[in-house]
């Protein structure tokens, strides 16, 4: 009989570890396939969302959902279900066992449950009040974190590492400060519940005593009451992180629904047909916040007929950089029209107007990978041989040739060698690449030296030619061979058209 049961016992304990490890196995990955999808969905919808709406959220506060919170998702997912399917059932099949032995040592099993259900909805409310703020507080550290880092270089050119170093310190200070408060607001009641979940020497132990003494019971089964009772205190401690672990993922996915509610720039399905590339803005109004009041562009009508250059110049803040910005619609007009080829840029889907144009600015990032996929990114079909070309029409080659691995250098580390210049080179590159039939330059030339700036503009000039060449500069030099220029755009982005001089 002993080697019987041990036969069984050792069965049973070989089927759990199975199907534990199948069930935990299938929830991780149902957990990272969550995580995948809620991470494409929120950087999709900030893709097709207006520019404004993703500029209103901070890189810390990004970050903190995208990578930290959905990350926190993955616990809960994983092993909540699991394991806490087998916290539920354990408490369940020894009450069910007892009410077998004795329905009195059942119901002594639940003597303290009310008390501790108390202790535990008392702390899930007064932690529940400070979600809210443990979430502000945790993306004000994760900004300032950033900030702190991507500014080191300003921070040490001006001598302030004192100033800001306090900013960064006093934000993880207070973050500290805040969290140990809020878990030492919950620690009574919540040690409490713990204290009270096991009614084991509170109710189940004396009444087998009570039962024992008296031949109700056994005493073999006394003291399976008493396991049995005992067994459940850890299935019960767990039920309560899981239940808090609930209210996490519940606070985050409702965080979340923020950014997948964000505002789509409406598109429709089907491509739009143009009829050439003129470019034409038709009395554009345009504001940031959306409010009348705050209007930056006042009833802008301009037309760049295919194949012309046009040049926009004037003081910074003049609303020059926000046009170009508008035609490749990174925003809608507020009011008005603007047309590519006749065709309202609304009418068209965003993968056919990016198709159409392309867009170089001063602050040009690059990506992790090689230059030579940077490059490309302009043309994702592109060959080496078209890369290199476009590379040299760049005048990318000559520094590129000095690197480690040349055009196989990562961005990253050749991020740390090349100027503003050469990083403006590479983005030169990329839209000479992508060979689009509107194209727009915002400053694309502004951190290059006189003698590269002859080139690339001999180059642009050349490969532009029969396209749509829209120019933003405050160097004359890059605009000399403009069809149309706005000298005083300032003041016919201001509405005030009879006093510029166009």
């Amino acid at each position: 009989m002993i080697w019987c049961w041990c036969g069984w016992a050792l069965f049973a304990y070989a089927v759990k570890v199975v199907c534990f490890g199948l069930s935990t196995g299938l929830s991780h990955y149902a957990a990272y396939h969550i995580l995948e999808q809620l991470r494409l969905r929120v950087a999709d919808r900030f893709l097709h969302a207006p520019l404004g709406e993703v500029n209103a959220h901070s890189i810390g506060e990004i970050k903190n959902i995208m990578v930290d919170k959905i990350e926190d998702i993955e616990p809960p997912l994983a092993h909540m279900i699991p394991e806490g399917s087998g916290h539920i059932m354990l408490p369940l099949a020894s009450i069910v066992a007892l009410a077998l032995v004795d329905w009195r040592i059942a119901l002594a099993s639940l003597v303290t449950v009310p008390f501790s259900a108390v202790c535990m909805a008392l702390t899930f409310w007064i932690s529940g009040k400070n979600f809210d703020k443990y979430n502000a507080s945790n993306a004000y550290m994760n900004s300032a974190i950033v900030e702190y880092i991507e500014g080191i270089e300003v921070i040490k050119a001006f001598g302030r590492s004192g100033v800001s170093y306090e900013k960064y310190a006093d934000a993880i200070h207070s973050y500290k400060t805040f969290v140990v408060k809020w878990m030492t607001s919950t620690w009574v009641t919540m040690k409490l519940a713990f204290a009270l979940f096991p009614s084991t020497l509170l109710g189940t132990l004396p009444v087998c005593l009570a039962l024992g003494a008296s031949g109700a019971v056994t005493v073999a089964q006394a003291a399976l009451g008493v396991m049995l009772s005992m067994s459940m205190v850890t299935s019960l401690a767990k039920l309560e992180v899981f239940l808090n672990s609930i209210k996490s993922v519940q606070l985050t996915v409702e965080e979340l629904q923020q950014y997948l509610e964000m505002p789509s720039l409406p598109e429709p399905e089907r491509q739009a047909e143009v009829k050439g590339y003129d470019v034409e803005l038709s009395d554009v109004r345009f504001s940031y916040s959306g409010e009348k009041k705050d209007e930056v562009l006042h009833g802008i009508d301009l037309k760049l007929p295919q194949g012309s250059f046009a040049a926009l110049v004037g003081p910074s803040g003049g609303g020059k950089s926000t046009v170009a910005k508008l035609i490749a619609r990174f925003w809608d007009v507020s009011d008005g029209e603007i047309r590519i080829g006749g065709v309202n840029i609304k009418d068209m889907p965003l993968s056919q107007l990016s198709d159409m144009v392309s867009f170089v600015t001063q602050d040009n990032f690059l990506f992790g990978c090689s230059l030579m996929e940077n490059i490309r990114l302009g043309n994702p079909k592109a060959s080496d041989e078209e890369v290199y070309k476009a590379a040299k029409a760049a005048c990318c080659e000559e520094f590129i040739e000095k690197l480690p691995w040349g055009y196989q250098t990562p961005a990253g580390e050749a991020g740390k060698r090349l100027s503003g210049g050469e990083k403006q080179r590479i983005a030169i590159a990329r839209m000479i690449l992508k060979n689009a039939p509107v194209v727009i330059l915002d400053e694309a030339t502004a951190f290059t030296d006189p003698e590269n700036e002859e080139k690339i503009q001999r180059s642009i000039a050349a490969l532009t030619k029969g396209k749509t060449l829209l120019v933003i500069a405050h160097r004359l030099s890059t605009i000399r061979q403009a069809h149309i220029g706005a000298k005083d755009w300032a003041v016919l982005a201001s509405g005030k058209e009879e006093e510029a001089h166009v």
